[in-house]
Parts: C-alpha cells; structure tokens; sequence
C-alpha cells in the first residue's frame, strides 16, 4: 500500500522514534529524522529530549486495540500537537504542511508524526499501526503490504517465529509417537 509523504513517511517516522534505542545523540536522531524528509540540522539538547517525551507518547498506538481506544490515543497527540496547516507551494504542486518552519523542529515532529497516525488510521486502516508478535521483539511498525495483515516488524523476526513454531511442532510430535 502507497502513502503519500503525511500518511506514509510520518507514520514511519513515528514508528522509527519508537523503536530507535536510547538514549539519542544529535548524531544518532539526525539522520532518522532526514531520512523521513525532516529538515536537516543537528537537534539540540532540548529537541532531543522533547522528541524522547513525544517517543513515549507515540508508543501506545502501535499494537492491537479497540478502535475506539486507538482514535483517543491519536486525538490526545492531535490535541497536543496543535498547528496551523498550510499550503506550500515549494517543490512543485500545491501540498500541505502541518507545521510552519518557524515553529521549531520539535513542534514540527509532533505535527508530522501525529497527522502521519492519523492519515493511517483515516485512510488505511487502523490496524496498519502494529506491534511484532514475535514474544522476544518489541518493535513497532506501519503496514504497507497490499493486504494489510503484517503481523511482524521484518521477516527476520517471522521467520524466526515460524522457525520456534516448527520446531517446537516437531518435539510434540517426536514426544507423542514415544509415548
């Protein structure tokens, strides 16, 4: 599935933040937040450490849950992310931006990831935004497969499951024909 740069680049983004390991270095955050089209230049001190607060927030979108508990948990980062979109004319056609430049990196990270969420979460499916099942890993990701039923964060970690599952499938059956 295809998003355009709010819905998809955002929700990565979002999904990117939580599962970056702490504690961020100016180093280690700018490169993640480029890569996700945010704009260049080391973060200081406070940015980083409003982006680890927002991380926190982000968090709990991921995974299985009631719709209704999903919508809440993004309203409350859209209630707080609180910007004045705009048209931008820079780079070709006419596009939305959800946060003035001027408005500081970190507030611009809180606009873009909580719209990203929401642009999933509208317009895809709510369930894109999904937690590994893999017991042992904790990451966090969007869905962009064409069906949407993502259940792990990267085929390392289904395979590996699928590995544990056959594996453990094989010492039941070993077991039952002793006995």
């Amino acid at each position: 599935m295809q998003f355009d740069h709010y819905g998809g680049e955002a929700a990565q983004l979002a999904a990117d933040l939580v599962n970056s390991p702490a504690p961020w270095t100016p180093d280690e955050l700018e490169p993640l937040l480029v890569r996700r089209g945010m704009a260049a230049g080391l973060p200081d001190a406070v940015e980083i450490g409003a982006a680890w607060e927002w991380r926190e927030r982000l968090a709990p979108c991921f995974g299985p849950q009631p719709l209704e508990q999903r919508c809440a948990t993004v309203n409350a980062l859209l209630d707080d992310a609180a910007s004045r979109p705009y048209i931008s004319l820079h780079k070709g056609p006419p596009h939305l931006h959800y946060a003035a430049e001027s408005a500081g990196r970190a507030a611009r990270l809180r606009a873009v990831t909580a719209t990203g969420l929401s642009y999933v979460v509208c317009f895809a499916s709510a369930d894109r935004l999904g937690r590994c099942q893999r017991a042992e890993c904790s990451w966090v990701f969007v869905d962009t497969s064409r069906n949407g039923r993502r259940s792990y964060c990267s085929l390392r970690c289904a395979n590996t499951d699928a590995v544990r599952r056959h594996r453990a499938q094989q010492r039941g059956a070993a077991k039952s024909s002793e006995g």
